[in-house]
């Protein structure tokens, strides 16, 4: 087996994995808070938000600083080892909070109904792609592969701030 299906293996057995914690964090969730837990849910929810948005906001700065640091050197080590740390103990483990608690806040509280909130599941979705593509990023920067420039990563810098907008506004202002 060549490296790159090695690490594709883990890399989706990872995913596997992530799937399985969140389902099942999911159905105990589902199965067992009450609504009078409505509001300490919603408070884990808005904690775990503000967790994810600092990750996918300080990652791709970091990135910006990692393009300038020679392979192999120190700083380039360095930079790997924030990134990892960041991305699997803090982004991924957000992530999954942020949906279970959303999850169970759109069912409990709006039943998945109203327009607004099938454009802001939308716009979160898109956030995880975003994330996801992050977790890519991540893993060329370890490999050394990285072919992105300072530039792209300082644009890529604004996404999760254009979205983190959308979302903010259809949740404050719901307006559909």
């Amino acid at each position: 087996m060549s490296d790159s299906s090695v690490e594709r293996g883990r890399v989706l057995t990872r995913a596997i994995g992530g799937l399985v914690s969140t389902a099942a964090l999911a159905a105990v969730l589902f199965l067992f808070a009450s609504d009078g837990l409505y509001l300490w849910i919603k408070a884990a929810h808005v904690i775990a938000v503000v967790a994810w948005m600092a990750g996918l906001l300080y990652l791709p700065r970091l990135f910006v600083y990692h393009c300038d640091a020679e392979p192999g050197s120190l700083q380039s080590e360095t930079f790997k080892v924030m990134e990892r740390r960041l991305y699997r103990a803090i982004i991924n483990p957000a992530m999954v909070a942020t949906w279970v608690f959303g999850l169970w806040l759109a069912w409990s509280g709006f039943a998945f109904s109203g327009g607004w909130l099938h454009a802001k599941i939308a716009a979160v979705l898109a956030l995880s792609g975003f994330h996801g593509y992050l977790g890519g990023a991540v893993r060329r920067f370890a490999a050394d592969r990285n072919t992105r420039t300072t530039r792209h990563w300082r644009f890529m810098n604004e996404v999760p701030t254009v979205l983190l907008i959308v979302i903010v506004v259809l949740v404050v202002v719901k307006p559909f």
